[in-house]
């Protein structure tokens, strides 16, 4: 095809075009003279090649995206394989040789994460670069120079225009003169244009040819590289890894497999077994119940209250935890603290519509929480339980035989024994080293010294009472005319005025266990015995409900108030009480003996045994110093007389 003729009669030339239809060289030198075919043929596969070469760099991009991706990836998952040890599996078994097989990993993710890097950068280099450079170079190059030719060929033909409206008559030479000076202008502008386009669509023939080829050249490279080192990385010694691995794989198989057996025969054996199982309250005749507990957990139903008489009941999962009672709803992640047990008193509550309920009283006498079991058996246990915790077992050496040994304590009524000081001699020789300590120090013989037996201290089948209740001398000294004392009604003046003049005044917070008559009050073994027989009747009829009370020790009384109302249970004169200890090894047991008067002309004996807060010896420490202030009371009277 004819690409152009010389101006002056220059020869038509010939021009070639390639397989793109762009032409593969044009005469730059004889482009003055336009050949509007070559020129459409040169520039109108330029924008077909362009859409082209941005579809190939789309593609590269992604690569290269893709590459950048798996860089971000290894290192991440490098991370994920180190903080495996860091999650503190609750089924962690063998996990040791896992945590060491991940740690190997992440050192070849690592390695392997380098390498995938330095292929990155290769890329972006080798092969993004040299395409986006074509593209934004070469092809925006050529766009730009087809545009300023457009606009050159238009001012041209403005100009062949005016010149050819020259009139054939009466030229105007000036005018003439300009319009020939404006054709000159424009087409030296076009030739211009025309040979820096025609330079570039040629340039263009050339650098088409590497625009694809170069980016696979620096992919192909940089893919050798990537896989040469990492043939390098990973030698022998990976192999010899990968098989050890493998190894483990496959007894860790072998193990889930046998573990599998084990526990699709255990589901059998648990699923055989009697419907009776899943009932919550089976064995309501005799539950076997463990109140040795010092720690327990389960399902309970918590009480709020909703208004002032509205309360619901939500089901909540408990577990205690050293001394404190933990709540963990559905759903969370760990437990809550609800309550303190330490000094805290739990006993068995009578709800009007629910049953198996117990409640929680705090160490200073304030209602807790009242809670529900599902059977009686769980009820028992928890306030067992609760019970140990209380008296802190828990921080004992060895809490479980503690629990054991206070429990064995209480139910040692079951079988006779001959003498509450007998067993203390046998079971723990420096209390009865104490004893007789304690004898000398009366002055009292130690070859005259005799331990009692248990029928003289308390007659066989004496009754206990298990709630504070009216003596039968209720109407005792009725026609006196003085203000009959009632030690166990409420007082007909709750402020007890004699209480203010009292030298002596001390409140306890304690919980009555029971009472009952005793033959004697000659000896302290006698409150002993009385405990050990009012703990044991508790143990075996189940009884957990106490009445809790506090004490108020002055030189005068000592009274049982009712902490909610304030008013006075129980009212006993500090003379009539001729007994008075605290256990020798649970503290918080604390009794006395009272000599009351009956209504026959006689008197009788009672011991009232307590659980207290405090240690029972505080409370004896009190009464003694009451009993004391009535005698120095008693020596300034007479001194006063004589």
């Amino acid at each position: 095809m004819v690409c152009g003729g010389g101006v002056g009669g220059m020869g038509e030339q010939a021009a070639t075009f390639d397989c793109f239809g762009l032409v593969s060289h044009i005469i730059s030198e004889q482009s003055i003279i336009l050949q509007p075919r070559s020129i459409f043929k040169g520039s109108s596969e330029v924008p077909f090649f362009s859409d082209y070469v941005c579809t190939g760099q789309i593609s590269l991009a992604s690569l290269f995206s893709l590459q950048n991706e798996m860089c971000l990836a290894t290192q991440q998952l490098s991370k994920q394989l180190l903080a495996y040890e860091k999650q503190n599996f609750a089924l962690g078994k063998g996990d040791e040789e896992v945590i060491s097989t991940l740690h190997y990993f992440s050192k070849v993710v690592d390695e392997l994460n380098v390498l995938h890097t330095e292929l990155a950068k290769q890329l972006a280099d080798t092969m993004v670069l040299p395409i986006i450079q074509f593209r934004e170079k070469d092809l925006t190059e050529v766009s730009t120079l087809k545009d300023l030719f457009g606009l050159a060929s238009n001012e041209h033909d403005l100009s062949m225009a005016k010149y050819s409206r020259l009139p054939k008559k009466k030229e105007n030479e000036k005018v003439k003169t300009e319009v020939v000076k404006e054709v000159a202008a424009a087409r030296r502008k076009q030739h211009l244009s025309s040979l820096q386009y025609y330079c570039a669509l040629n340039a263009l023939q050339y650098r088409k040819r590497m625009a694809m080829v170069e980016p696979m050249m620096g992919f192909a490279h940089g893919q050798i590289n990537f896989f040469k080192k990492g043939a390098e990385m990973f030698s022998q010694s990976m192999d010899s890894f990968l098989s050890s691995v493998a190894d483990m794989v496959q007894s860790i198989q072998v193990e889930l497999e046998g573990e599998a057996e084990k526990m699709r025969v255990s589901q059998q054996e648990l699923l055989s077994a009697e419907e009776s199982v899943y009932t919550p309250d089976c064995d309501v005749a005799a539950p076997q119940i463990n109140r040795n507990l010092i720690q327990k957990a389960g399902y309970l139903n918590l009480r709020n209250k909703t208004g002032l008489v509205s309360t619901t009941w939500e089901r909540l999962y408990f577990f205690t935890q050293g001394g404190n009672l933990m709540c963990q709803p559905r759903g969370a992640v760990a437990g809550g603290l609800i309550q303190d047990l330490d000094n805290c008193s739990v006993m068995a509550l009578d709800c009007e519509d629910r049953r198996y309920c117990f409640q929680i009283t705090t160490p200073t006498g304030k209602s807790g929480i009242i809670l529900q079991a599902e059977s009686r058996k769980e009820n028992e246990e928890w306030i067992c339980a609760i019970n140990n915790i209380s008296r802190q077992i828990y921080l004992t050496d060895n809490p479980e035989a503690v629990a054991i040994k206070l429990n064995q304590t209480a139910l040692q009524a079951v079988t006779p024994i001959t003498s509450f000081g007998k067993k203390q001699e046998s079971s723990c020789p420096s209390q009865s080293l104490k004893n007789s300590e304690m004898e000398n120090d009366k002055i009292v013989p130690t070859a005259t010294v005799s331990i009692p037996e248990a029928e003289e201290l308390i007659a066989p089948g004496t009754p206990i009472q298990f709630d504070i209740v009216l003596p039968a001398t209720e109407f005792l000294d009725q026609n006196r005319g003085s203000r009959r004392i009632n030690p166990f009604g409420e007082t007909e003046d709750d402020t007890f005025p004699e209480a203010e003049d009292s030298l002596l005044q001390q409140m306890f917070i304690v919980r009555f266990l029971g009472s009952m008559a005793v033959k004697t009050d000659n000896t302290t073994e006698v409150i002993y015995e009385a405990m050990r027989q009012v703990l044991a009747a508790r143990a075996i009829h189940n009884i957990f409900r106490m009445t809790e009370s506090h004490l108020m020790v002055t030189s005068q009384t000592l009274r049982l108030i009712d902490p909610q109302t304030q008013v006075s249970r129980a009212n006993f004169e500090l003379t009539s009480v001729t007994q008075f200890a605290a256990h020798q090894e649970n503290k918080r047991l604390v009794g006395f003996v009272v000599r009351m008067p009956e209504s026959t002309g006689g008197e009788s004996l009672s011991t009232y045994v307590f659980e207290s807060n405090s240690e029972g010896e505080k409370i004896c420490y009190a009464i003694n110093l009451g009993k004391e202030i009535i005698e120095v009371q008693k020596v300034r009277c007479t001194l006063v007389l004589v």
